[in-house]
């Protein structure tokens, strides 16, 4: 028998709450395999198997707290089917429907008949032969596959997670994503998979979003608040109530990223995998920025100001549980390349329940794109104890007034963003802000970024 225990998540986790067992007693499961998913005050993680066996006994339960180094479950050699017989007198039925999932079948075949066969029904007795019997068990393997097409589909947006873009687009376009095959990682839906469904990249059936709104499952129920949320709200409420907190905004011309995210392009999707987008410059821009105002990049300690020595910047990911943000540390000496590959790998976990606790710790800065889901710009909330947050605005295409090299005004098609910086007033000025976010767009709207693509 071997214990599987409450590890130690990061350095500050002291308990766990478990919120959903991934297997149940007498499941197989072997070295590495996710057993059980565990919520703490900072991310929601999956806890794996230390040695392979079968799952004995499970002594906390769903929705239970503990403390690290608890017992959460037992898992034996395989040889659980022992205690198949001592269940018969409180549940008959379990008996013969956990013999075929353990594979302990041929041991409990010949125990279960002679008991089983004069004390019950037909009935009881007809379960265990199906699964047990020999022309069924060949038969499950080659079915399998048959269904295997059918399987992902219909689990697809069930089992997996599907971001708020992507479930606005379907909805607008009409398209029930029960009905696509994911292409993403695990299977995902991805927004290219919406738009193939519909045929068309412009995805113009958004004239009928008002027939083809989905209603969503949560109207009229009622739900407790999940753990990460109550420490969401715990915190936003303190930092509103303990800081001083207001956001100043400018509106910064990215044209010249769009033309070099154009040129580069293919050749970064050749040697990242990954198409390279604003985020990356923004926080890059914003490391560099730091390093000369560090007055954004502190913390308030008691009656202190601790400066930190590096740019450790938080950003922002969307996940179905809640608003979690992981960590791109130093910051301010890596490339667009470096930054990108964080970004999309530190966000795929995030949303996969896969992120290392202290991988959410440690931030100096948080940078949250809001313009991912359309906003113009926000006044995002600083979370305690940083002083500052950078939120981003969609990149939109408007008229604008262009200056150039001889003085001459004309008015041309430009791409414009919003950079919206909320921060704490107990030790930003208004004047340390507009520096801060004059530099950044100064550096944006140069776009000299070639030499920092690291291609």
């Amino acid at each position: 028998m071997s214990d599987v225990t409450l590890p130690a998540l990061g350095e500050s986790v002291t308990e766990g709450t478990v919120t959903r067992w991934l297997k149940q007693v007498g499941d197989t499961v072997a070295v590495d395999e996710p057993l059980v998913e565990v919520s703490t005050d900072k991310v929601d993680t999956e806890i794996p198997s230390p040695v392979a066996g079968v799952l004995q006994q499970i002594l906390v339960q769903e929705d239970e707290t503990v403390a690290v180094g608890a017992v959460l479950a037992v898992i034996g050699d395989g040889a659980a089917a022992p205690a198949a017989p001592a269940a018969p007198a409180a549940e008959p039925v379990a008996a013969p429907v956990a013999a075929p999932v353990v594979e302990a079948a041929p041991v409990v075949a010949p125990v279960a008949a002679p008991v089983q066969v004069p004390t019950f029904t037909t009935p009881v007795v007809a379960p265990v032969a199906a699964p047990v019997a020999a022309p069924v068990a060949p038969v499950a393997p080659v079915a399998a596959p048959v269904a295997a097409p059918a399987v992902p589909v219909a689990s697809t947006s069930d089992a997996g997670y599907v971001t708020p873009l992507v479930r606005k687009l379907a909805n607008e376009s009409g398209v029930d994503l029960h009905n696509i095959a994911g292409t993403g990682v695990g299977g995902r839906i991805r927004k290219d998979d919406v738009l193939a469904a519909v045929g068309s990249p412009a995805a113009a059936s958004a004239p009928a979003a008002a027939v083809t709104v989905e209603a969503s499952a949560l109207r009229g129920t009622t739900e407790p608040m999940s753990r990460l949320r109550k420490v969401l709200a715990e915190r936003a409420v303190a930092s509103m109530v303990s800081t001083a907190q207001l956001t100043t905004v400018v509106e910064v011309d990215v044209t010249k990223i769009a033309q070099l995210r154009s040129k580069s392009q293919a050749s970064f999707v050749a040697k990242n995998g990954i198409k390279l987008n604003f985020m990356p410059f923004f926080a890059l821009a914003t490391a560099e920025a730091l390093k000369a105002h560090p007055k954004l990049n502190a913390s308030i300690e008691g009656e202190n100001i601790v400066y930190h020595p590096t740019e450790n910047i938080s950003f922002a990911v969307d996940t179905e549980r809640g608003l979690l943000t992981p960590v791109i540390r130093d910051a301010s000496t890596l490339n667009l390349s470096d930054i990108a590959l964080q970004i999309a790998d530190k966000a795929e976990r995030t949303r996969n329940n896969q992120l290392k606790p202290d991988e959410l710790g440690g931030g100096t800065f948080t940078l949250t794109n809001t313009g991912s889901r359309g906003a113009l710009f926000d006044t995002p909330v600083v979370f305690l104890p940083q002083v500052a947050i950078l939120g981003t605005g969609v990149v939109t295409k408007r008229p604008a007034v262009v200056t150039d090299a001889d003085g001459n005004e004309s008015i041309a098609i430009r791409s414009l963003v919003y950079l919206a910086l909320s921060y704490d007033h107990r030790l930003v000025d208004g004047a340390d802000a507009s520096r801060f976010l004059v530099d950044v767009k100064k550096r944006l709207e140069d776009a000299n970024f070639g030499p920092n693509l690291g291609l």
